[in-house]
Formats: structure tokens, C-alpha cells, sequence
């Protein structure tokens, strides 16, 4: 059974930083492409980065770009988003999430994505 744990979410100032962690077990970490989505209060659910099987190509939501940064660790098991320059906007609910399917249409689509973390709140002070 694929487990998604994420931590690391908490309560910053703006203009801080925090790092996210997303352990994954179950299934061979390699297998997946693994995004980070948030959800804030009243809102859907969007989009904020990916990194592919390897590593090798990451992806952005526009609102995040140059502010966060998207790593996996193969070894650990483990994927990470590091958030700077944090601003109150960034507050949500942060949900890892992961696809193991050979095709993706869309890696910023929540619809490729199989296995979700329980998420981790985090909230950003003015």
C-alpha cells in the first residue's frame, strides 16, 4: 500500500522559509512523479510544483517561480519543497502528491496524480 507522509509545514513570518518533506513508501520511490498542490481556505486546489521520475525536469506554478524549489532524494525516499521569500498568500494546506503512470498528459494536473499525502498546513504571518 503507497503512503504518503508530508511534515515540515508550520507557522512563518513573511519573508521567511520553510521546507516541506514528503515520504513515500509502499512502491519504489523511482516509480513516481511527485508534484506539491495547496489548497487554501475556500479555494480548489492548485498546482505549485513537480519533479519528474529522474529528477532531471521540474515545473512551476507561476505564483511560486523563482520562490520555491522542488528536490527528490531517491535514497530517502523522499521528495522536498523548499518555499522562500514567503508571502501571507502562501498560506494552505500543502498536499504531496504522486503518479507512477507510464503517461502524463499534464504533470500540473491533479488528475495525474494517484497517491495523496494527508497534507500539512502552513501559514504565513504579515
Amino acid at each position: 500500500q503507497v503512503q504518503l507522509v508530508e511534515s515540515g509545514g508550520g507557522l512563518a513570518q513573511a519573508g521567511g522559509s520553510l521546507r516541506l518533506s514528503c515520504a513515500v513508501s509502499g512502491r519504489t520511490f523511482r516509480d513516481f512523479a511527485m508534484a506539491w498542490f495547496r489548497q487554501a481556505p475556500g479555494k480548489e486546489r492548485d498546482f505549485v510544483a513537480t519533479i519528474t521520475k529522474t529528477g532531471i525536469t521540474t515545473e512551476y506554478a507561476d505564483s511560486v517561480k523563482g520562490r520555491c524549489f522542488i528536490s527528490r532524494d531517491n535514497a530517502k525516499n523522499t521528495a522536498y519543497l523548499q518555499m522562500n521569500s514567503l508571502k501571507p498568500e502562501d498560506t494552505a494546506v500543502y498536499y504531496c502528491a504522486a503518479s507512477a503512470r507510464l503517461y502524463i498528459t499534464s504533470l500540473s494536473s491533479s488528475k495525474e496524480y494517484d497517491y495523496w499525502g494527508q497534507g500539512t498546513q502552513v501559514t504565513i504571518a504579515a
